[in-house]
């Protein structure tokens, strides 16, 4: 099943989700690599099979099979790493803030992809898992990168919509 078919089986009352997930197919802005990588990160990082597998269908054929890979290996790290960090970033004592997180994490140093493409996938993720610290982190990496705002802000609007289609699907009556 595709994407398009995913969001056209979500009900009525989820109608401007189905219409955001639209957009976002036929959103060329930010090129396929990043748009599909971001589509299958955040698809991976909701959790949710269906949602997963109609996103693998739809990036079958338009990402690398690094790319594909780099984007499961972000929605899987930040899985770990969000759950942490904001436990971190939320904990009264400070002290956690200071030890070593001693967690392993190796695929942000060498994602197999443009470190850029990756940081916006696990962006989007964080944004998901609302992950303050590592929203924050991810961001300072790409400004440092000369990545613009609405780049960043189309990165956590996929994480949005398609959090909101697994959702909603999840859910529906």
């Amino acid at each position: 099943m595709s994407l398009k078919a995913f969001a056209d089986s979500l009900p009525d009352y989820a109608k401007d989700i189905r219409l955001n997930v639209g957009s976002l197919l036929n959103d060329a802005a930010l090129g396929d690599q990043r748009k599909y990588g971001l589509l299958l990160a955040c698809a991976h990082g909701s959790g949710y099979k269906p949602l997963v597998e109609a996103a693998e269908a739809e990036a079958a054929g338009k990402l690398s099979p690094e790319a594909a890979n780099a984007a499961r290996a972000a929605a899987a790290v930040m899985a770990m790493n969000n759950v942490y960090y904001r436990f971190v970033h939320l904990a009264s004592n400070k002290e956690y803030g200071q030890l070593p997180a001693k967690l392993r994490m190796n695929v942000i140093g060498n994602p197999g992809i443009d470190k850029v493409d990756f940081e916006l996938f696990s962006l989007a993720v964080s944004a998901q898992n609302g992950c303050g610290m590592c929203i924050d982190s991810h961001e300072k990496v790409l400004k440092g990168h000369g990545v613009n705002a609405e780049t960043i802000q189309a990165a956590a609007r996929i994480g949005a919509v398609m959090t909101a289609a697994a959702t909603v699907h999840a859910t529906k009556i």
